[in-house]
């Protein structure tokens, strides 16, 4: 993820799902504005200097926690996230992280967001607000006065 702007987004829209190992807050894919629909996860990988002081240990935990996502049996849903891993990434063993990111995303919610129709998605203009045809427009008959 690139910008500010992004992230708040994630932060706002976004539900956490907390493990031992990391938080991750997920929410669901969404083209910049101009961008072609292509979906695919985009994850922003963020550690503090309060969780880990020297940047080393910052760099590895990175590096691991991309590693773990890259190689995920099964792939990644399309959604943005954002990752923060605490210092327990750098001592577990490799598996575990992967299963612990796996258990994570398998967590995070689906990306059709369940609206007033019961769960179903909503396809074109069904609520009937929006856009006025052209007979509500037009001059009230004699039976409407």
């Amino acid at each position: 993820m690139k910008g500010e702007k992004e992230f708040r987004k994630v932060r706002s829209h976004g539900v956490a799902v907390r493990d031992a190992l990391f938080t991750l807050r997920v929410a669901e894919y969404r083209p910049r504005f101009g961008e072609t629909w292509r979906p695919r996860a985009i994850v922003g990988i963020v550690v503090s200097k309060k969780t880990l002081k020297h940047a080393v240990k910052r760099n590895r935990a990175r590096r691991r926690v991309r590693e773990a996502l890259r190689t995920l049996p099964g792939g990644l849903p399309p959604c943005r996230a954002i990752l923060m891993p605490n210092p327990a990434v750098l001592t577990v063993p490799f598996p575990e992280l992967q299963a612990a990111l796996a258990r994570a995303l398998a967590k995070a919610p689906g990306r059709v967001k369940a609206g007033k129709s019961g769960g179903q998605p909503r396809r074109g203009n069904q609520s009937g607000g929006g856009r006025v045809t052209a007979s509500m427009n037009s001059t009230p008959s004699q039976e409407e006065m």
